[in-house]
């Protein structure tokens, strides 16, 4: 076997790697939301803690439901939101930046208020 012969799977390897890495980036990233954030407040639907990053549902008075999205599994932990930290039916207040798509009611939360506790899933973010 040649050095060549090793280099050319290694190098569409390296390829393909970038980009599944490429999309991961766009798919987590902040490019798909505004950067003025707005606050949404309004009742749990449904709550979902899992990967590729955990989301709620929230129903409310004036718009409808929205998908709040929140960070990654771990960093959304590492904020002190887990499994129960929310249940269907819970008030809650949700900060963020809201998707460009106006047709879609969809945001990336940086903050969330659940009765009297506050989670801040991406401090750097929160926005005076």
């Amino acid at each position: 076997m040649t050095h060549r012969s090793l280099r050319i799977p290694s190098l569409a390897a390296l390829l393909l790697a970038c980009l599944f890495a490429a999309h991961a980036m766009a798919h987590h990233g902040w490019s798909w939301a505004e950067a003025e954030q707005i606050e949404l407040t309004g009742t749990v639907e449904r709550v979902q803690i899992a990967p590729p990053h955990p989301w709620l549902e929230i129903e409310t008075e004036d718009d409808g439901t929205w998908r709040v999205e929140l960070g990654n599994p771990r960093g959304t932990e590492r904020a002190g939101f887990v499994e129960g930290s929310a249940q269907p039916g819970d008030r809650i207040t949700a900060v963020g930046n809201r998707s460009k798509d106006r047709g879609e009611k969809r945001m990336k939360a940086v903050q969330l208020t659940v009765g009297d506790r506050t989670y801040d899933i991406y401090p750097e973010r929160i926005q005076p």
